[in-house]
């Protein structure tokens, strides 16, 4: 069989390559603790899930508007005003089947061969690979941990071409946890607004997992004038522990939605019907357990920060959100292996850790940065000890 060449362009997920191995050393009876996944470990809250099983039963089974239902998108509309004080009326926004859909339809509906797409490094796994999916070209910004992992106004500027179409910004950002300040994104949006060329493609899928009285921002809120260049992408997977559902929504101009529904119209249709009842039910419904869950979430950053900067030659930043943190190995780099080998990269070490520790991590050569690791927390606290306390240990093994 000859495959497409645009196959070429892509590589398998990281991320989903780790879970891969570790549930097949599960298999083989190995104790791994798992902490590649980037979902959250509470159940769907319950109210979520009557509205899921109400709609079965109710008979809300058949084919929806290809971009979602009337209730919904006025859900999605209403929570923009409310919670960003952003204005899409309901037919500049479009449901789809997650936040990755919708993120990939935008740069199939927008990229022609050659057009740019700023993506500030460590960056999400799959953003690059859907630029070049798309025939784009991915341009990376370096945003070491000395600036918070997150892009500067200088750094953005120097970025920008005459063929730049967009720029990805991730706030709370997987895999560091980073998030922009209002001002931060002023002087972001300072630059972009030289550039009216330029897109914005705001994902703020983290949006509600920020900590220590962080306020969050998106960039349309903060820069009005951007609104009509800005698609701003949510979902309802980590707020409301509903990965699986597969549930994201985005909120842009006309024009942009009618492209990414053409699109959608012709691969997916409608999102689940179940699912996007469900999901009005999230974005309406009682809220009070966000907070419950943001301080849950807290207490483990704290602890696995402080485990991870309690080991030798581990450093972790703290982060403002989302439930990751992303610390530095490098100063293990140049140590050897109990197998002799001397270690070289984070793939090496992260293969180490699963493989002799049982702990499943992934390298940050997977999100663009080399020296660090990828830490998902989002497991029980007795699970999280375990896992530091085998992290420690195979570090101290390193000579």
């Amino acid at each position: 069989m000859h495959l497409a060449s645009r196959l070429s362009r892509v590589k398998p997920s990281p991320t989903l390559a780790v879970t891969q191995r570790a549930a097949e050393l599960k298999s083989q009876g190995k104790d791994v603790i798992g902490l590649g996944a980037g979902e959250p470990d509470f159940p769907t809250p319950e109210p979520i899930r009557r509205a899921g099983i109400a709609a079965i039963e109710s008979g809300q089974t058949r084919y929806t508007p290809v971009t979602g239902t009337p209730a919904l998108k006025k859900a999605v509309s209403e929570k923009f005003a409310r919670e960003n004080g952003l204005a899409y009326a309901p037919r500049q926004v479009v449901v789809g089947c997650g936040a990755k859909q919708l993120i990939f339809n935008a740069l199939l509906a927008t990229l022609d061969p050659g057009d740019e797409v700023i993506i500030p490094a460590p960056y999400w796994v799959s953003y690059p690979d859907m630029v070049l999916f798309a025939e784009g070209t991915p341009v990376f910004v370096a945003c070491p941990e000395a600036q918070g992992f997150k892009l500067s106004a200088l750094a953005l500027s120097e970025a920008i071409t005459p063929k730049t179409k967009w720029l990805i910004l991730n706030s709370p950002a997987n895999p560091t946890g980073a998030a922009y300040t209002r001002h931060e994104l002023e002087a972001l949006a300072e630059v972009l607004l030289k550039h009216p060329h330029v897109m914005v493609l705001a994902d703020d899928i983290y949006e509600h997992l920020v900590f220590d009285g962080f306020r969050f921002n998106t960039i349309a809120q903060v820069e009005p004038r951007l609104l009509g260049r800005t698609l701003t992408v949510n979902g309802v997977s980590k707020a409301y522990a509903m990965t699986g559902w597969r549930i994201g929504y985005a909120g842009g101009s006309e024009a942009l939605i009618s492209a990414m529904a053409d699109i959608q119209s012709h691969s997916t249709s409608n999102p689940c019907s179940i699912s996007q009842a469900a999901a009005l039910e999230a974005l309406t419904g009682p809220q009070a357990f966000l907070a419950e869950w943001q301080q849950r979430f807290a207490a483990r950053r704290n602890l696995v920060t402080e485990a991870l900067n309690a080991t030798a030659e581990i450093h972790c930043a703290m982060p403002e959100g989302a439930f990751y943190v992303f610390p530095s190995m490098q100063g293990l780099m140049g140590k050897r292996l109990p197998n002799g080998q001397i270690m070289e990269s984070s793939a090496q070490f992260c293969d180490y850790l699963l493989e002799e520790a049982l702990v499943a991590t992934v390298a940050g050569s997977a999100f663009g940065m080399e020296g660090h690791f990828r830490i998902s927390y989002a497991t029980s606290d007795e699970l999280l000890q375990e896992a530091m306390r085998r992290i420690a240990k195979a570090c101290a093994a390193l000579k």
